[in-house]
């Protein structure tokens, strides 16, 4: 009797190529316009997310509004750099993955506190420091990249979950107005108009089909956008004041330094980027159907850390994966690494035109924040997804989950919890991703790989050898990536 036919969980988005085409959906291209537009959705995710850090640094270390907006533009260019280095890739370097890079938050904090201590010099102390950290990154690359055989599904799809879980107070701080100290933050207009753009992206979702639901996110922006303008939510004096051309000019604020201190926090940051980077690539490969073996995460962080080592050159800071495009993968199903780098070459031109730039960020942050709790929630389903598939019922792996969730939220649920630590302490405790990625791994190791009983109740039995014979096993385990 012939087998019953399985059914395929990669069925490829309406808009790719046809499934006769031998390659990947990674793989493949798609016509100019739709590359264009999805380029410019994964723009629009991510844009706030990339300006951000350079609008927080840029005053804390005394720069006037001209030089900090020089700061944004130098940040969208360099992201624009890394993407491409990620997706594109050359030698061994790149994910080649639907993989988007930009601005690391888990730096603001120790950067913001070397330029005070150092004042006007700080932003050079600041890029000397991200060089040396990202060329010790790049360093490592191949030794760190090993790490992902201690990635089974119950600590991957943990990391995943909290990746999403962290994000969403993102997209909440957008949807109430992004500066708590400005008048009208929380308030219902601003509330409003984020549920009103998230209403309207459901609703396309569910009404439009094709192409045009895979861009219901842009369109939703577009929508929310023109609703804000009567409402006096849209600030146009961005573009009234942008120029045309402005190129990053290399080491516009002077010649990096080094100084140790600096250093050796930059360095920390640079090992916390690393680890939410291989968690990201871990989330984006199962979402992709290309799970990411070691030699594909070795690439990844070495794009990572290149492109942070460039970056500085032109005036830009450290550089890692954003998750929050790994949501608008998830969501549109558009798994073409091209239309990511579509989005590079789009940031690298936002980065050379500022009044570009100042289109995009006509985008209230409200409207932005409704999109994000649909971006950021899909992140989360992706990392439940995958614990679905890591036996939780099978020796301690719920108590890992449990444990690693539980710490991993604290800097979410109480964010003055470490408050008492030392101020190096925090680059790593005030990131849940660390946190929780670093319990899991360690909970796996103890419960599942470390003598005792193993998760199947066998004395020195690991998760993997444990779930080898499971029906369902061949689904689960990591293929290694097709040739680049």
């Amino acid at each position: 009797m012939a087998a019953e036919p399985r059914l395929r969980k990669d069925v490829p988005a309406p808009d790719e190529i046809p499934e006769q085409d031998p390659r990947h959906p990674v793989d493949r291209t798609l016509p100019p316009f739709k590359m264009f537009t999805s380029g410019l959705q994964h723009v629009a995710a991510m844009y706030a997310g990339v300006v951000a850090p350079p609008m927080i640094v840029g005053p804390a270390v005394g720069l006037n509004a001209r030089d900090t907006a020089f700061l944004m533009g130098a940040s969208l260019f360099t992201a624009g750099i890394a993407t491409l280095l990620q997706t594109l890739g050359f030698w061994k370097v790149g994910a080649r993955l639907p993989f988007v890079n930009g601005v690391s938050f888990a730096g603001v904090t120790p950067m913001v506190a070397i330029g005070r201590e150092r004042g006007a010099e700080g932003i050079t102390v600041i890029f000397g420091a991200i060089i040396v950290a990202s060329v010790l990154g790049f360093i490592l690359t191949p030794y760190f990249s090993k790490l992902v055989r201690f990635f089974p599904p119950v600590v991957t799809g943990t990391v995943i979950t909290l990746i999403g879980v962290s994000l969403l107070p993102v997209a909440f701080n957008w949807s109430q107005g992004g500066d708590p100290t400005a008048d009208g933050y929380g308030s219902m207009k601003n509330i409003g108009m984020a549920g009103l753009t998230l209403l309207i992206v459901l609703v396309l979702r569910k009404v439009l089909r094709g192409f045009l639901q895979q861009i219901a996110i842009l369109l939703g922006l577009v929508v929310g956008t023109f609703v804000a303008v009567p409402m006096n939510m849209t600030d146009f004096d961005a573009i009234k004041d942008a120029g045309l051309v402005g190129f990053p000019t290399p080491f516009h604020f002077g010649a990096p330094q080094f100084e140790i201190a600096a250093i050796i926090s930059m360095c920390i940051v640079m090992l916390v980027c690393m680890t939410e980077s291989t968690a990201d690539m871990l989330a984006l490969g199962k979402i992709v159907d290309r799970p990411a073996d070691e030699r594909v995460i070795e690439g990844g962080l070495r794009a990572d850390t290149l492109g942070s080592a460039i970056s500085p050159l032109f005036n830009g800071f450290m550089c890692s994966a954003f998750a929050q495009n790994i949501g608008l993968v998830a969501m549109t199903k558009v798994r073409s690494r091209f239309v990511v780098a579509a989005g590079g070459g789009i940031l690298v031109l936002l980065g050379l035109c500022p009044v570009l730039a100042s289109v995009i960020a006509l985008v209230p942050l409200p409207v932005l924040g409704g999109a994000g709790i649909v971006l950021f929630g899909s992140v989360a389903a992706s990392g439940i997804q995958t614990l679905a598939t890591a036996a939780l019922e099978k020796g301690e792996n719920a108590l890992i989950v449990a444990a690693a969730v539980g710490i991993g939220l604290i800097p979410i649920a109480a964010p003055e919890f470490y408050h008492a630590f030392p101020q190096d302490l925090l680059v790593v405790l005030d990131s849940g991703i660390s946190t929780g990625c670093v319990v899991a791994i360690v909970l796996n190791l103890a419960f599942n790989h470390w003598g005792g009983k193993g998760s199947s109740g066998t004395p020195g039995t690991s998760e993997t050898e444990a779930e080898a014979d499971a029906p369902t096993e061949a689904d689960r385990a990591p293929a290694p990536a097709p040739p680049h």
